[in-house]
């Protein structure tokens, strides 16, 4: 399972000539909290470059006013880059986790762009084959695994990274091994149900359980990690 993107952002992958290039495509636009900066099924095609702050990335579902957090982005990443090379409508919906600053850039303006840098293209095409990859891994966890296993799957994922302020769950970069004792996930029972495709309820039994065990302490918010290594033995099956 992957919530976070790529090892390396867009914009850090750039040189400095190409990013100088790409940002002077656009504007910087500032959004408040809980704002839309992409919806699912509008027409647009302008792309966005996250320059502080983070972002949700969501579907709906069949069970109407729920949705599916695919993603969560931060400072560097490319957003809305499939509605400027296609003609079909967003996929998904952007929602801001705090204030954002952005580069707001046309979609004729990105296309050209990326016509005259092959390079720049190709960064793309990764990206997109990435965030295609993680989408395959999460519809195998929904298929196969328990909301027990997807719940401390992702909470080991998004706590093993270094929190970087009060709206970034995690810090830029894909984490590896478990995270340390101590870590916190400042995201709501909600928010978690939605990034693992669980009901809230669910999520709180799950949760009644890893407080049971002393895995884990919850608060307002906030899931602290006090065990990370068992939390790490329950996401690939292992049970006490």
């Amino acid at each position: 399972m992957g919530l976070l993107g790529n090892d390396l952002a867009f914009a850090q992958s750039l040189s400095a000539q190409e990013r100088e290039g790409v940002m002077a495509l656009g504007n910087r636009k500032h959004f408040p909290p809980d704002a839309h900066l992409l919806t699912e099924g509008d027409r647009s095609s302008h792309v966005l470059i996250l320059l502080d702050g983070w972002v949700t990335v969501s579907v709906s579902t069949d069970r109407g006013a729920t949705r599916l957090i695919l993603g969560l982005r931060g400072p560097g990443e490319l957003l809305g880059e499939m509605a400027a090379l296609d003609p079909h409508p967003r996929s998904a919906t952007v929602r801001a986790l705090g204030p954002i600053e952005a580069q707001v850039i046309s979609g004729d303006a990105f296309r050209r762009f990326l016509a005259l840098h092959p390079r720049v293209s190709g960064l793309v095409i990764r990206q997109l084959t990435f965030r295609l990859r993680s989408a395959d891994q999460e519809r195998s966890a929904l298929a196969s695994l328990t909301v027990l296993q997807r719940l401390a799957g992702r909470l080991s994922e998004l706590s093993a990274a270094e929190p970087a302020g009060p709206y970034t769950p995690a810090a830029a970069g894909r984490p590896s091994g478990p995270p340390p004792a101590g870590s916190v996930v400042h995201l709501a029972q909600d928010e978690l149900a939605a990034t693992i495709g669980a009901t809230r309820e669910a999520v709180a039994k799950a949760l009644r359980l890893l407080r049971t065990q002393r895995i884990v302490r919850t608060g307002n918010r906030m899931v602290e990690i006090l065990d990370p290594a068992l939390l790490a033995l329950l996401a690939d099956g292992h049970h006490e």
